[in-house]
């Protein structure tokens, strides 16, 4: 075959190859966990995690395989790099990385990335009034924007909302929603800015779905988002048993209750990307050595639908 026809056919096969590529666009895969007081150092109120319990956090991490990673409970820069490192050493790079450290000391939120930034927005100092007293919102709001692939951009929200437990300042439901509407309004700021916005809501939002504060942050109408609700086993198309499926993210000891209170959230326009069968919650033996949460993770095309 002469040089140019064999350059010619060459160059057709490559063609051929990207425009079929583009048009079943990259996937990646988005995950959250709260990883339960990922400390280094204990501090006056929490005990270091144990050399056993991060290496099943790290398990977890591995087997779900995330390009993107969003951690509640996360300890200080060492503890966040500790981390980086050992899944590093297994096989999981994460070059690009935020940490949001608020008012909590204790537990910050940390988004890890193999993508890189296109844009940082965390807030770390939203304020609010509640019964006539101004509180902080704890762990803030971590906010970045992430290109997987050259012509593909969303932008991810990542929380984690007041807990449960009953503090002497206000009551605990109170704070959650004043939290949960601070939430939401940072999410129609970014639908204002753009209706057919990519966006992802994630983390640790501390109450069910039925809750006023979830509720919230939901919303309504035409922006309202929409709950990927992954389970263990991943329905078979037409399941009409689909909602019978185990999808509990958290277990509280002292009630020997579990529930659903993590979630990924997306805006309609990223709903059209959304692959739900590689969305799921982690279920491993010894889950619990890690932390009282389980991640979860979804699946998305890389390709505005």
């Amino acid at each position: 075959m002469e040089a140019p026809l064999y350059a010619l056919l060459t160059l057709a096969v490559w063609l051929l190859l990207s425009i079929s590529s583009a048009s079943a666009g990259a996937r990646f895969r988005v995950a959250t966990y709260n990883v339960e007081n990922y400390l280094d150092e204990p501090t006056q109120t929490r005990t270091a995690k144990s050399a056993e319990s991060k290496s099943k956090v790290q398990e977890s991490i591995i087997a779900l395989k995330p390009d993107l990673l969003c951690l509640q409970e996360m300890g200080n820069l060492s503890a966040l790099q500790g981390l980086r490192s050992a899944l590093n050493s297994k096989g999981l790079d994460f070059p690009y990385w935020e940490l949001v450290t608020g008012s909590d000391t204790n537990g910050h939120i940390a988004i890890l990335s193999k993508f890189p930034f296109a844009a940082q927005r965390s807030r770390t100092n939203d304020h609010f009034l509640l019964r006539g007293r101004r509180f902080r919102v704890s762990r803030g709001f971590g906010e970045v924007d992430v290109q997987p692939a050259p012509n593909y951009r969303f932008t991810l929200i990542a929380a984690h909302l007041k807990s449960k437990r009953p503090v002497p300042q206000a009551d605990e439901g109170e704070l959650r929603i004043e939290e949960a509407k601070l939430l939401r309004e940072e999410i129609d700021a970014r639908f204002e800015a753009n209706p057919s916005i990519n966006l992802i809501v994630l983390g640790d939002l501390n109450d069910s779905k039925d809750s006023p504060s979830t509720k919230t942050v939901l919303g309504r109408g035409k922006h309202k988002l929409i709950d990927t609700r992954p389970s263990e086993q991943n329905p078979e198309p037409g399941d009409s048993a689909e909602e019978r499926n185990v999808a509990w993210t958290h277990f509280f000891a002292k009630d020997d209750s579990y529930s659903r209170i993590d979630y990924i959230l997306l805006s309609p326009g990223m709903a059209r990307e959304w692959l739900k069968e590689g969305t799921r919650v982690l279920s491993i033996p010894g889950w619990g050595l890690g932390s009282d949460h389980r991640p979860l993770v979804a699946e998305f095309e890389a390709e505005d639908k």
